[in-house]
């Protein structure tokens, strides 16, 4: 297990370099520049100078990204070059917001998804199936922006249920956390529901189909007891994938969903940052989010082994 892991994190280090630097390439070839942003367009050529040369944007490409690199490796992600705060402070923030509506988007995500998935794939054929079928094509087309504002007219300003944007950290106030977070959560939560469900549908009946399935009814067993003992546990493999890739994409921010919600997560800080051309910020984002997907990708073949014995790690 421990060479495994160690084998996977080493593998990852290639991914994490070349995505830092295909994203720095990216972000210097964005029209636009960081000191004109903070001059104004008022600002002499002297003045522009200077401050390009104070934030080393005349360096070449190679230097900027050669220094940025060391202080990463050093543990330092660098300041913002519009409000001077530390982007790891800031990540330290914004990431424990996108944190939290990641995990309320992935509730909101498995309590619909399990239960139409399971009784879609028990009940195929029928009635009830087609129904759900139905009810799972509606949430995966649902536009996630259009569902937000459908909720923010309905639910916040026409009925006055919960509030239409921002948030209170659970410390403060957890009955205040709870009234912002539901409205993102369900937003973020039920067009992921719809690819959880049909990845559980897909795959209990691709399981239920297996041999040891069939010596299970041959047995006598009631279908509920075949379905809950033996056939969910293998079922649950490749929904672990597609779980857990969700909410690497979570915990790297939802922009949309963010933006219209306020919510102050790590999508809403990286939007900004292209704004304004805040090279650390953005540069910042994106290694996290590159991590996240990462370790997300360790968790989930971790949690093969756990699911199924015969995975193993050797």
């Amino acid at each position: 297990m421990a060479r495994f892991i160690v084998s996977r994190l080493l593998q990852a280090i290639p991914v994490v370099f070349l995505a830092s630097v295909l994203v720095f390439l990216l972000i210097k070839f964005i029209p636009g520049d960081p000191a004109w942003v903070l001059l104004g367009d008022n600002a002499s050529q002297e003045q522009y100078a200077k401050l390009s040369a104070e934030m080393g944007l005349d360096k070449p490409l190679y230097i900027q990204y050669g220094r940025w690199l060391i202080r990463v490796l050093q543990g330092d992600l660098g300041v913002s070059q519009i409000n001077r705060f530390p982007v790891g402070r800031m990540l330290g923030l914004k990431a424990r917001a996108s944190a939290e509506l990641a995990l309320g988007a992935m509730i909101v995500a498995a309590l619909l998804a399990f239960p139409i998935g399971l009784l879609s794939a028990i009940k195929r054929g029928s009635l009830l199936d087609r129904v759900l079928t139905l009810l799972i094509s509606f949430f995966y087309a649902i536009p996630t922006f259009w569902l937000a504002i459908l909720l923010v007219l309905f639910v916040a300003l026409r009925l006055k249920w919960l509030p239409p944007s921002g948030r209170v950290a659970p410390t403060e106030d957890f009955g205040q956390f709870l009234r912002f977070v539901i409205l993102p959560s369900i937003t973020l939560g039920v067009p992921t529901s719809a690819v959880l469900a049909r990845f559980i549908k897909m795959s209990l009946l691709e399981t239920l189909q297996q041999d040891y399935i069939r010596t299970a009814r041959a047995k006598g067993l009631r279908e509920r007891v075949v379905v809950a003992r033996h056939a969910l546990r293998n079922a649950l493999i490749p929904v672990v994938t597609v779980f857990g890739l969700q909410l690497g994409h979570f915990l790297g921010g939802a922009v949309v969903t963010e933006s219209i919600y306020l919510w102050p997560g790590l999508g809403s800080m990286a939007l900004h940052g292209i704004m304004t051309r805040d090279y650390p910020v953005v540069q910042g984002v994106v290694l996290f989010v590159v991590v996240v997907f990462v370790l997300m990708n360790l968790l989930v073949d971790l949690t093969y082994g756990f699911l199924d014995p015969r995975v193993r790690y050797d």
